[in-house]
C-alpha cells in the first residue's frame, strides 16, 4: 500500500545507480514512503569501525546528516551533488522519507543483508552491462541479489550502454 513501503536502492555513485534511483523515485516512490539509500563499501580504512559495523552496517543516517560532508567523510563517503539534489527534490516533492545506511564487506551479501535487516519491500539496483566473459569470471552483483533477494528486485539498465 502506498504511503508506508520501504523501497531500497544500492547506490555506489555509478550512472547505472543514478539511473536506478531516479527510476525508484519516478515509478515507485509514493507520499510517506521510506528510501534507503544502501551503499556497500569493499573496505574500511578505519579498523575499529569494521569491528563495529561490519554485521549490521551504520546507523541510519537521515538525509540531513547524508548532505553533510564532513559527517560523510567520518564514513569515508564522497558526497555527491547530483544524488543529493536528487534525494533533496524527491525528499520535498513527493514527500518521501530518504535516509541512508552503509555496509563494509562484499556488496552481494550485504545487499541480500540489507534487504532483510531494513525490512525492504523492493529494491532498486542498477546495472553495470558487464559482457557474458566479465559476468563468469567476476560474477554479477545484480545476477547474486535477483537470485538470493528475500524481496522483488528491480534491475535498471542503462539504455545508451545495452544497446546492440
Amino acid at each position: 500500500m502506498p504511503g508506508d513501503r520501504k523501497i531500497g536502492v544500492a547506490m555506489d555513485f555509478s550512472k547505472s545507480s543514478k539511473l536506478a534511483l531516479q527510476w525508484a523515485i519516478d515509478n515507485l516512490a509514493d507520499k510517506g514512503d521510506f528510501l534507503y539509500i544502501i551503499h556497500v563499501k569493499s573496505d574500511s580504512a578505519d579498523e575499529s569501525r569494521d569491528v563495529l559495523w561490519t554485521t549490521h552496517g551504520s546507523p541510519l543516517i537521515p538525509l540531513t546528516e547524508f548532505r553533510e560532508p564532513e559527517i560523510m567523510k567520518k564514513y569515508g563517503v564522497q558526497t555527491d551533488i547530483e544524488v543529493l539534489d536528487t534525494l533533496d527534490t524527491a525528499s520535498r516533492q513527493k514527500e518521501i522519507k530518504v535516509v541512508t545506511k552503509l555496509y563494509w564487506g562484499d556488496a552481494r551479501e550485504k545487499l541480500c543483508e540489507a534487504i532483510e535487516d531494513l525490512k525492504l519491500d523492493s529494491l532498486v539496483m542498477g546495472s553495470r552491462g558487464l559482457s557474458t566473459i566479465k559476468r563468469i569470471f567476476l560474477g554479477s552483483v545484480t545476477n547474486y541479489v535477483m537470485s538470493n533477494a528475500a524481496c522483488p528486485v528491480t534491475i535498471v539498465k542503462d539504455p545508451i550502454s545495452h544497446k546492440h
